[in-house]
């Protein structure tokens, strides 16, 4: 570890304890002023759209300008927003009712701030992952540390600057560093650990966390698949397959990971998606609004992947490009593969990149099998004409979302929990899902001076006896 590494672990270290102290001088943020915070972040948003665009941009050799406003910016605006306007009911005490051998009294939930949360968040999307949550904390009443993504510095740089512009540091900060800052992180006594990244890391993080049994918000990946039946027609689900799985170049933890295909079928659905690809994108390696691989790592694993698939004997579609300068500019054409052995690593690790399998499947019972035999999957699509069919997919999976003929956008909805299940995640987020994430639900049985309770004690005579006698019937 570096003199540099030792030193941010020591700040990070010395922030926690001023954001707990600030904490307990401040545990009740007003309404006001939790909406206050909630404009804040809307604000650095709009003023800063070209600087995080850059930033983006930079860390990724190219990212569309477009998927950064939308993927990013507006997507954290409209949740700071929603947050905002709804924050009110959410923070109201929710009154329960009494029962009449407990009366007379009032009980209540109570939604507390649980204190200080930290934020880990992914390289992907290295802006919206870490503020989202972040919107959730604050509207909670807490006060958060984020750990950006080392791949992604330039953007982790300007988030640190710009919280700093508009937070004081004991509220909120943001620590950059490496992965030993980043394993020091987890190991801190937060009073809730939020993580967004693989489901390998994922699980050292809960391990970290659970030595200061710091409880902890997983939101994982997996392979989520696209169900396409014999009555849909394969035009437009490959319209909308396509977009989801190009856009961000299927760097997306949520992207169609793979495609089942009514068996003898397979073929056709792979030169729809193709041709989507090829319309969207004349020449992806020369194309500004075609998203690059983040890192060369990640570039040499993804192409590892084809060239493998393509010795097992696997066919590989791609549309027209120019292929050196696709490699120059570390881009991964869109890539279609058909044939694929069942033991390749296409089929066996998430992809997160723009290679689709396409397999076969002999019925609809088939196809929902082949998915539950596996981990349960982040998302799951399926495009039907059918109702009975969406819902005998329903019925027979099990993902953290769904989406009925359309891909990527559920986690749009503020008002719908976002997050996985199993090896997928632990927990979700979004809205007043959360709110609740950073909130504690604290119990509360109010009553007078007096209570019939106090006639339960010691020495037991025939009224304690005659009680409970009519408590068992």
């Amino acid at each position: 570890m570096s003199d540099a590494e030792s030193k941010q672990i020591e700040r990070m270290k010395s922030i926690l304890a001023d954001q707990k102290s600030a904490f307990r001088a401040d545990r009740q943020r007003s309404l006001a002023e939790r909406k206050a915070d909630l404009a804040k972040i809307a604000k650095l948003c709009r003023d800063n759209v070209d600087a995080i665009c850059e930033a983006i941009n930079k860390d990724f050799s190219c990212r569309a300008r477009e998927e950064s406003i939308f993927g990013e910016i507006v997507f954290v605006i409209n949740d700071a927003e929603h947050t905002a306007k709804h924050l009110k009911t959410w923070m109201k005490p929710k009154r329960v009712s009494v029962p009449m051998n407990l009366m007379p009294g009032k009980a209540y939930i109570r939604r507390d701030p649980v204190g200080v949360a930290g934020i880990v968040a992914p390289w992907n999307y290295p802006f919206q992952l870490a503020m989202a949550p972040l919107v959730a904390a604050l509207g909670a009443g807490c006060r958060a540390m984020i750990k950006p993504s080392e791949y992604t510095p330039a953007t982790a740089e300007l988030m640190k600057s710009l919280i700093g512009q508009y937070f004081d540091e004991d509220q909120v900060a943001v620590i950059t560093g490496g992965p030993a800052v980043g394993q020091a992180f987890t190991q801190l006594k937060f009073d809730h650990l939020f993580y967004t990244g693989s489901t390998q890391v994922g699980r050292l993080v809960a391990k970290a966390a659970a030595e200061n049994l710091v409880p902890v918000t997983l939101e994982l990946g997996g392979k989520s698949p696209a169900i396409v039946t014999a009555n849909y027609p394969f035009e437009s689900a490959a319209k909308s397959i396509g977009w989801g799985k190009l856009f961000n170049s299927g760097q997306t933890c949520v992207a169609p990971d793979y495609v089942l295909a009514p068996k003898g079928r397979e073929k056709e659905i792979a030169k729809a998606i193709i041709e989507v690809a090829q319309a969207q994108f004349e020449d992806a390696g020369n194309d500004g609004s075609y998203s690059a691989i983040v890192s060369d790592r990640h570039y040499a694993r993804l192409n590892t992947m084809i060239e493998e698939a393509r010795a097992a004997g696997a066919a590989i579609l791609q549309p027209e490009h120019d292929a050196e300068a696709a490699k120059a500019a570390r881009k991964i054409p869109p890539t279609v593969v058909l044939n694929l052995p069942a033991d390749s690593k296409l089929l066996e690790e998430e992809i997160f990149g723009p290679i689709l399998p396409v397999l076969g499947y002999e019925d609809l019972d088939t196809a929902t099998d082949y998915i539950s035999d596996r981990d349960h999957p982040l998302a799951l699509y399926v495009y039907t004409t059918d109702k009975a069919e969406a819902e005998r997919v329903l019925d027979r999976t099990l993902s953290g979302g769904v989406g009925v003929n359309i891909n990527l956008l559920h986690l749009s909805i503020p008002d719908l929990p976002f997050g996985g299940i199993g090896a997928s995640g632990q927990g979700a987020y979004h809205g007043e899902t959360g709110f609740e994430v950073f909130s504690h639900n604290r119990s509360v049985f109010h009553t007078g001076k007096w209570h019939p309770s106090r006639m339960l004690a010691p020495p037991y005579g025939k009224l304690i006896e005659g009680l409970a006698k009519k408590q068992l019937k």
